[in-house]
């Protein structure tokens, strides 16, 4: 006996099949208009830099790299924080496709002039901050004045107070980066905060420091022994936190000197922690976030 139902449930499945079709494609579209990136240059106060942006919904974040670094070194991030949010990072000036600062400054209120310029370029009103090492002093610099734009700060392995650092150790250290013995000098600075890390991390590592002027490393890091955090900071009243390295813990760090601010570890990893073991260190930043979403 024929079944009369048959090209009726013929005709449902394949509707039905077309719908699932239709929505898992629409689904493909959203998500690849989420991911959608882009990479420009912007004009900030010392000259054009480099920006990439990604991402369109969620509480934005924006990543400032380390002295010598650039936005390569966040690439897995920015791919993963660009799945649930926008997700910005650019190149500071001197480094990565930025343009060199033309007077020679470096210093961290400067360079957060160039965060400044940024984030009011994309009209972002508030926003996550994400600094690594030197760009944890931009952060801070920036947050200390415009807390109000600013709903978390996360530091990753940043500078801290070194202005109590021994002169008869830091003059000298300076001195020699100003001199032609600056490869050398730089070179075996960087090595020792690589431990941990694989060649291929130390390789990135150090081709970004080899493209990095001499004279921006060199005022930079003249400015990180002249960081006083806790008086950057204190303007500000948002969440913190310091995602930190398995390097050996140092005094100046910040969780030392900032009582409010919460830290967690990565054991057996450099100073590139989020290089090193980018599954783990994300994981770490999405707890964060996850926080901080359910404040706002």
């Amino acid at each position: 006996m024929k079944n009369k139902n048959g090209p009726a449930i013929c005709l449902c499945a394949a509707a039905l099949l077309a719908l699932l079709s239709c929505r898992t494609e629409q689904k493909s579209q959203i998500e690849a208009k989420q991911m959608s990136t882009k990479t420009f240059w912007l004009n900030g106060p010392a000259g054009r830099l480099f920006v990439d942006q990604g991402g369109n919904h969620g509480m934005p974040v924006v990543i400032v790299h380390s002295l010598a670094g650039n936005t390569t070194q966040w690439t897995p991030q920015l791919a993963h924080l660009r799945k649930t949010r926008s997700a910005i990072a650019f190149d500071l000036r001197g480094h990565g496709q930025s343009d060199p600062a033309p007077n020679g400054d470096y210093s961290l209120t400067a360079v957060a002039s160039d965060l400044a310029a940024l984030v009011d370029s994309l009209g972002l009103q508030k926003f996550i901050l994400l600094g690594h090492s030197y760009g944890g002093g931009v952060i801070a610099t920036y947050a200390g004045m415009h807390p109000e734009r600013v709903a978390a700060l996360l530091f990753v392995d940043a500078i801290g107070d070194s202005r109590n650092a021994p002169r008869d150790q830091i003059d000298p250290f300076l001195a020699a980066l100003r001199s032609e013995a600056y490869a050398q000098i730089v070179e075996g600075h960087w090595h020792r905060i690589l431990q941990y890390a694989d060649s291929t991390v130390t390789n990135a590592v150090l081709a970004s420091l080899r493209r990095t002027p001499q004279a921006a490393v060199v005022s930079a890091l003249e400015a990180v022994f002249k960081y006083d955090p806790a008086t950057t900071l204190q303007n500000y009243r948002g969440p913190m936190h310091a995602i930190i390295s398995g390097l050996p813990d140092d005094p100046s760090a910040l969780h030392h000197h900032l009582a409010r601010m919460t830290h967690v570890a990565m054991p057996n990893t450099s100073h590139w922690l989020q290089m090193d073991q980018p599954e783990q260190f994300n994981k770490h930043v999405d707890e964060f976030l996850y926080r901080v979403d359910g404040k706002e």
